[in-house]
């Protein structure tokens, strides 16, 4: 088995990160995502460098720290010998272009029968990269802070009714809550492809601990909610994670990806 499927992305299944196919193909009926080390050795690092474009480079000389800037490497590298592996090119080959949120897409020189469709997210050392060919797709990984002032935030961002249901929990549970909460929101607004200039109080999730992910009201068109999917995701001890596609009833298969101190994509 090389990763993890279920019959619906309303069970929160946890999801087991397998060996992932050399070749996966785009099915679309299914959703891949994979999850990334981004503290890689210098010898790795140097590899994604090679890989990265004029722009990319340039981006990762602005951070001021080392460790962000090779974090920053690695995500690019990992992302491009991703969907290198769905183009059947070289990862140096993967071209992008930006939206006007300056999320980045496949550049229309790629284009095949069926549109690919991804998202990345990162905290700290740990990266998810969700691909499909459904539709419009997001991801998001958020590293818990139990010191995280949880309540005061969400009175600034969150709708009333999240508000009230983070507070209902025992205070315990409030901070995991809460990042769970925040990491569906991010995934939802990623998928749309508007960042914050969707406000967080305009539409609701779950949040409750063992509640299955949801989108429950979108204030802008109550039958929008309906036409998405949220899930949670097994990112690993400390973090929250979801996924938002639009669309249902797809197949989740979760993959780890590795590479090589050599630079070649683990097999």
């Amino acid at each position: 088995m090389t990763g993890s499927s279920v019959p619906s992305p309303a069970d929160d299944a946890i999801a087991r990160w397998g060996k992932p196919p050399a070749a996966p193909v785009q099915d679309a009926a299914e959703v891949h995502v994979w999850r990334a080390s981004l503290d890689r050795t210098p010898e790795e690092i140097e590899a994604f460098r090679h890989l990265l474009s004029p722009d990319e480079l340039r981006r990762a000389e602005r951070f001021v720290f080392e460790v962000h800037r090779h974090r920053f490497i690695a995500g690019r590298g990992c992302l491009r010998s991703i969907l290198a592996r769905y183009l059947a090119i070289a990862p140096a080959d993967v071209a992008f272009d930006y939206g006007p949120q300056d999320k980045p897409q496949l550049a229309a020189g790629h284009a095949t029968g069926q549109p690919l469709h991804f998202n990345l997210a990162h905290s700290d050392a740990l990266a998810l990269f969700a691909v499909t060919g459904i539709g419009a797709i997001g991801v998001d990984l958020e590293q818990i802070r139990p010191d995280c002032p949880a309540e005061q935030i969400a009175r600034h961002f969150f709708s009333d009714n999240e508000v009230d249901r983070l507070g209902r929990l025992p205070s315990e549970e409030r901070a995991t809550a809460f990042f769970h909460c925040w990491a569906r929101k991010e995934a939802f607004i990623k998928a749309k492809g508007v960042g914050l200039s969707l406000p967080l109080d305009q539409f609701d999730v779950t949040l409750a601990p063992g509640e299955p992910a949801s989108l429950t009201r979108t204030a802008w068109d109550p039958g929008e909610a309906a036409q998405w999917s949220l899930r949670s995701l097994d990112a690993g001890p400390g973090f929250a994670a979801a996924l938002a596609v639009r669309g249902h009833g797809y197949r989740l298969r979760c993959w780890q990806f590795e590479r090589t101190a050599g630079g070649e994509a683990a097999r």
